[in-house]
């Protein structure tokens, strides 16, 4: 009895994960595992706390995709608001670290909201999509506009760039596949142009200061410049095959700041080079795009759009700190996917895969 048991629940566990998904990310994390042992070699090893991280990871997304998107959709009003309130917490109580008040104390431990918001965000907004499905209009749009600007603008606030950058374009991502107007969108794109000057202003003194060390790095070379110039050595050093794994001269004599978690693309590329990156590119267009593929194939809009916008999401992720270290993007701190060394981001990344799995393996579900 307790075989068969065993049987069904294994069964029923394979039918709930995505083979291709799961076979790309297996790749991710095998890769980001040697990378983070050869990054942290002749100092403290976090190999064996990430391989703790990624099963934690692994647990949750196995939890998440057994759930139907009926029952994730229940989840998207109690915990956007818990967040949003989560984050006002933050900025009345939080404890500030470098100037910046991101962390609430629970006493026994301290948590980071805003990345909560990850998740909560996309999905408050695919499901307030969802509920007036029949009659989309402009005022949903701007109903939807308005659940992203408010955690986007206090996260912003803390300052945290990199995680307003994150939640914002997820954000985005649902209103865009809901049927946002390509009109509308170059409309916002020129008034965001036109609204520079003013924007730049409103930026914090670090803020101002990583956009023009982006543009000239060597303006500040032991300063904010540092992280770009060390890292795009490593890149170049690389060359077209790399060094060899745990031969890479730039990290281990520890030129290469953050390198096992935000720069972890530049330890990559100076033991792999060219080629290595070609290979982690390809892998991360077909975790993309399968992705946008579970997107095509949902039942519902709240199944196609919360989709959407996770897969574009890893985009974002990849783009952004792929473009800090190679110094076409200011830096900011938002991990590679399922590579970085972390937590709390791995954990938020390993939710959003399981979303994809459930809305794949719930796809011929009578729309409810």
């Amino acid at each position: 009895m307790i075989n068969d048991y065993l049987r069904r629940f294994r069964a029923g566990l394979v039918a709930h994960l995505d083979l291709p998904l799961l076979l790309i990310v297996l790749c991710l994390m095998t890769i980001g595992l040697f990378t983070i042992y050869s990054a942290t070699y002749y100092a403290t090893n976090r190999t064996g706390d990430q391989v703790l991280n990624l099963a934690v990871g692994f647990i949750l997304m196995l939890a998440v995709a057994r759930l139907s998107p009926q029952k994730l959709m229940r989840f998207a009003v109690p915990l956007y608001v818990a967040g949003v309130v989560l984050l006002v917490l933050v900025a009345l109580f939080g404890i500030t670290v470098n100037g910046s008040r991101r962390w609430l104390s629970l006493g026994f431990t301290r948590i980071q909201p805003s990345e909560i918001l990850k998740i909560a965000t996309p999905l408050m907004i695919a499901w307030y999509f969802q509920k007036h499905e029949a009659a989309l209009n402009t005022r949903h749009y701007i109903g939807a506009c308005l659940l992203l600007l408010i955690p986007f603008a206090l996260i912003a606030k803390q300052p945290d760039l990199g995680t307003a950058v994150l939640v914002g374009s997820a954000g985005f991502y649902v209103i865009f596949f809901a049927g946002l107007s390509w009109k509308v969108i170059i409309g916002l794109v020129v008034a965001g142009a036109s609204a520079a000057p003013f924007l730049w202003h409103m930026l914090h003194d670090y803020q101002r200061r990583r956009i023009l060390t982006l543009l000239d790095p060597s303006s500040d070379p032991l300063g904010a410049g540092y992280h770009i110039i060390q890292s795009t050595i490593a890149i170049g050093s690389g060359g077209s095959f790399g060094k060899g794994w745990l031969e890479g001269t730039q990290t281990h004599l520890e030129f290469i700041p953050e390198r096992h978690t935000d720069f972890i693309f530049a330890v990559f590329s100076e033991e792999h080079g060219l080629l290595g990156n070609g290979i982690l590119l390809v892998l991360y267009l077909m975790l993309i795009g399968r992705g946008l593929i579970i997107a095509a194939n949902a039942s519902t809009l709240f199944a196609r759009v919360l989709a959407g916008s996770i897969s574009l999401s890893f985009f974002t992720y990849a783009f952004v700190n792929m473009g800090m270290v190679s110094g076409i993007l200011p830096v900011v701190g938002v991990p590679l996917p399922f590579m970085s060394y972390g937590g709390t981001a791995l954990v938020t990344l390993f939710l959003g895969l399981g979303m994809l799995m459930s809305i794949q393996s719930h796809r011929m579900l009578v729309k409810q």
